[in-house]
């Protein structure tokens, strides 16, 4: 599909995940030379003007290696020591192989948790924004080491999803041990075919699922619940072997590599549904007639300079509505500051921030990707 196409030969922010059986070669150490292969890929795209977000399996795994565990352990305290020795060897052998190309990497340790309070949410996409304009390559992984159910139950195909709608990505590339999604178990049945192109929420892929291995807790199920969550904001996702040569540069270019899964809806009408749907309002914004028409004309920001009053009791990262004069909700959105930092603000420019505040979180307090318009 043409929409799917663009997202990866023109798109600007692709987050990568590699898988632990990719990395570790099905549980004999990392596969460093292999690692190499994929991070001169992502190098080079990054040189090319494409944001790359990297999720990385492989902690658990690795620290079993390293531990000569054969078997991963059932008990949460060996799982997360497994995860907490691997760790540092898998950052570390990133930053080893980012550095000739002159890039660093930053390491960033997330739960779902963190990304389900707005707080941290806009915490966790400032920060990632940050290290976009840098010589860096953020690696994303679940902290492993403090958190339960992530391990017992989550994946980071689902941690690749969040982290796409987190920073909007353009394209979400699911690397693994199969070349993509099948209509049939292509380990057992000989005359499965490879699905090219699908729906992100076409209900027939749950039925074609499969489990995961020994070392990884996903399968293809994951990853299609993955896709799911990534079409909210608009993101294609492509799943794709991770040992297919160049398979990175390849998607680039625009072959048709695995199986690319697109969602339903243009990425801002997915996101903004998202917003919509999803918040419940925790306060108030009145603005003017100026900052009204910059809203519902020109899809401009709401700057603190237009409100004129403020009312609630949120918190940074919390939904409020956007009230007109006349007391007519037109938009809701996530705010950037506090109810109380929004009253010290209001009817302020935004270099007046700084000096009200003694700090600038956001110029704006409510960004346009955060704003829905009713």
């Amino acid at each position: 599909m043409e929409r799917a196409r663009l997202s990866l030969t023109k798109g600007q922010r692709w987050v990568v995940k590699i898988g632990s059986a990719l990395l570790t070669n099905d549980g004999a150490g990392l596969d460093v030379k292999r690692i190499q292969g994929w991070v001169q890929q992502m190098a080079e795209l990054k040189q090319a003007g494409v944001d790359i977000i990297l999720v990385s399996s492989g902690a658990v795994a690795a620290g079993m290696t390293r531990l000569g565990w054969s078997e991963r352990p059932d008990s949460m305290e060996l799982l997360q020591a497994a995860a907490a020795v691997g760790q540092t060897k898998l950052v570390q052998t990133y930053e080893d192989l980012f550095q000739p190309f002159g890039l660093h990497t930053a390491q960033v340790l997330l739960t779902h948790e963190d990304l389900s309070d707005r707080k941290r949410y806009l915490n966790g996409r400032n920060t990632l924004r940050a290290l976009q304009e840098m010589p860096v390559i953020p690696i994303v992984n679940e902290n492993d080491t403090v958190v339960t159910d992530e391990i017992r139950f989550g994946d980071n195909d689902t941690l690749g999803a969040l982290v796409a709608n987190l920073v909007e990505a353009d394209a979400l590339i699911l690397l693994t041990d199969q070349d993509g999604l099948y209509d049939a178990d292509p380990r057992s049945n000989p005359d499965a075919q490879l699905i090219a192109t699908a729906k992100s929420n076409d209900p027939r892929l749950v039925s074609v699922a499969g489990g995961g291995g020994k070392l990884g807790r996903g399968g293809m199920a994951t990853k299609i619940r993955a896709a799911r969550l990534a079409s909210r904001s608009g993101t294609v996702t492509v799943i794709a072997g991770g040992r297919i040569e160049n398979v990175l540069s390849r998607l680039r270019a625009g072959e048709q590599v695995g199986t690319h899964l697109v969602p339903d809806m243009e990425p801002i009408t997915a996101r903004k549904q998202w917003l919509a749907g999803h918040l419940q309002m925790k306060g108030e914004l009145v603005i003017d007639a100026g900052a009204s028409k910059a809203l519902l004309n020109k899809g401009k920001s709401l700057l603190p300079v237009g409100v004129k009053a403020v009312s609630g009791r949120f918190q940074r990262g919390e939904c409020v509505a956007v009230v007109d004069e006349s007391g007519r909700v037109i938009a809701r959105g996530l705010a950037n500051y506090s109810a109380l930092e929004a009253s010290k603000i209001c009817g302020r420019n935004t270099q007046q921030i700084q000096q009200v505040l003694g700090y600038i979180s956001e110029p704006e307090l409510i960004h346009r990707d955060n704003l829905v318009v009713l």
